[in-house]
């Protein structure tokens, strides 16, 4: 079993299925994405592999360890990954946190809110559309051109929550919006955006 430790005291390790298809680019890319989830700290997570989806998160519903994901490695995305970690996390939220740490920020369940939460949290996660926000097919097609504008709109939605139930109606119309105002070119796309919870 190879163990992976990508900093912040989180421990990866394999399953034997998915260390026949693991790859150097998808230990770099969970690498990556795992130092965009500080809240994973001092944890422990087992990656598997899965064949029929791109990725599947086992919810935590007491802190037992490992936590679980499945990953497809064919086709991985950055997207992908962040969604699945995003799944701990909704689990983790409804759960006390460890003694003497800090208490997890809560964070709503679903499928839809877990897109909108992975594409807040890192542009790193927009490498590709995500499967549950609903969008103009015009702006999945051209993911690229929107991705920067869609996760703004994203981070905007997060602050809108705490005012407005509707924050997923909101933003569902808000993104069908943007093929009226045509496609940006990358160069217009900020490179970073701060989420503030």
């Amino acid at each position: 079993m190879i163990l992976l430790s990508p900093g912040m005291g989180v421990t990866v390790s394999f399953t034997p299925q998915m260390e026949k298809r693991l790859t150097q680019r998808a230990v770099r890319m969970l690498n990556q994405s795992l130092r965009q989830f500080p809240e994973l700290r001092n944890l422990d997570i087992h990656v598997g592999h899965t064949k029929t989806k791109l990725g599947v998160a086992f919810i935590p519903t007491r802190l037992r360890l490992p936590l679980y994901i499945r990953l497809r490695v064919r086709g991985l995305t950055y997207n992908t990954i962040g969604h699945e970690l995003t799944h701990l996390l909704q689990g983790l939220t409804k759960l006390p946190s460890p003694e003497g740490t800090s208490p997890w920020e809560p964070l709503p369940g679903g499928e839809t809110q877990c897109d909108i939460w992975t594409l807040a949290r890192s542009e790193l996660f927009c490498d590709d559309a995500p499967t549950y926000l609903r969008m103009p097919r015009t702006v999945r097609e051209n993911w690229r051109y929107y991705a920067g504008r869609v996760r703004s709109l994203c981070v905007e939605a997060i602050r809108h929550r705490t005012r407005h139930r509707t924050y997923i109606r909101w933003l569902e119309s808000r993104i069908a919006e943007l093929p009226e105002h045509g496609p940006v070119s990358r160069a217009d796309v900020p490179e970073q955006l701060s989420l503030l919870l």
